[in-house]
């Protein structure tokens, strides 16, 4: 799964990665994301992208009780395209989740140790999502992060991760006439060996806290 994660990066930097205006586009750059927060998410239109703020964790258009999101922050990509929750977001709401890296925790020694997972250099990149429009009482704008099965990098701490496309998939992803097969075949562990990852202070634990201190390698 995936229940935190990061998104320090300045929005020109993401507008360069994802090909979205900037001119207009603002959120707060955070060390500690979490679950029912306002969340930057890139959206295609018209064949143009841009940048919104959507609620992490994905609320039905059919739910009768908002609340139903803050459960929903994570689909699996194995199920997501028949499971009623998902699978209208899975064939026309597809949209990118940025992000610079994610937490995983590890239980060791009694209790559980955060995790943290960068691409080298710090750089960018999109986790593959889904989003919805519930408008049972005005409108609210969700999304979730699509998991897959762990691979090396994350296997030692974790068995699920999210799916993280490259770059070379942003377009594919987000084409609205993509078939469903072609879908699927995006939906695996990241092959690259240009992630990383390495402990850090229980500090994060907290969704308050909220500074470079989260992702500070533990002493």
């Amino acid at each position: 799964m995936c229940g935190r994660y990061t998104l320090a990066t300045p929005v020109g930097r993401l507008a360069e990665e994802f090909g979205f205006d900037s001119s207009s586009t603002e959120f707060r750059t955070s060390y500690n994301v979490a679950p029912t927060r306002q969340v930057p998410v890139v959206l295609a239109e018209g064949g143009k992208r841009r940048l919104e703020m959507l609620r992490w964790g994905l609320v039905p258009s059919w739910a009768d009780d908002p609340g139903i999101g803050a459960r929903m922050i994570n689909a699996r990509s194995e199920t997501a395209p028949e499971k009623p929750s998902f699978r209208r977001a899975f064939r026309d709401r597809r949209c990118l989740i940025p992000a610079d890296g994610f937490y995983e925790w590890k239980r060791e020694n009694g209790g559980k140790q955060p995790y943290y997972f960068r691409m080298q250099g710090g750089r960018p990149f999109a986790f593959a999502g889904l989003w919805e429009s519930w408008t049972k009482d005005g409108e609210i704008r969700s999304c979730a992060i699509l998991t897959t099965a762990a691979n090396e990098v994350v296997a030692g701490i974790h068995d699920r991760m999210p799916v993280i496309l490259p770059s070379r998939h942003y377009e594919a992803w987000l084409d609205p006439e993509a078939e469903r097969d072609e879908l699927n075949d995006l939906l695996v562990p990241y092959p690259g060996d240009d992630l990383e990852t390495y402990p850090v202070s229980r500090f994060v634990n907290s969704p308050g806290n909220d500074d470079p201190r989260c992702i500070e390698p533990a002493a």
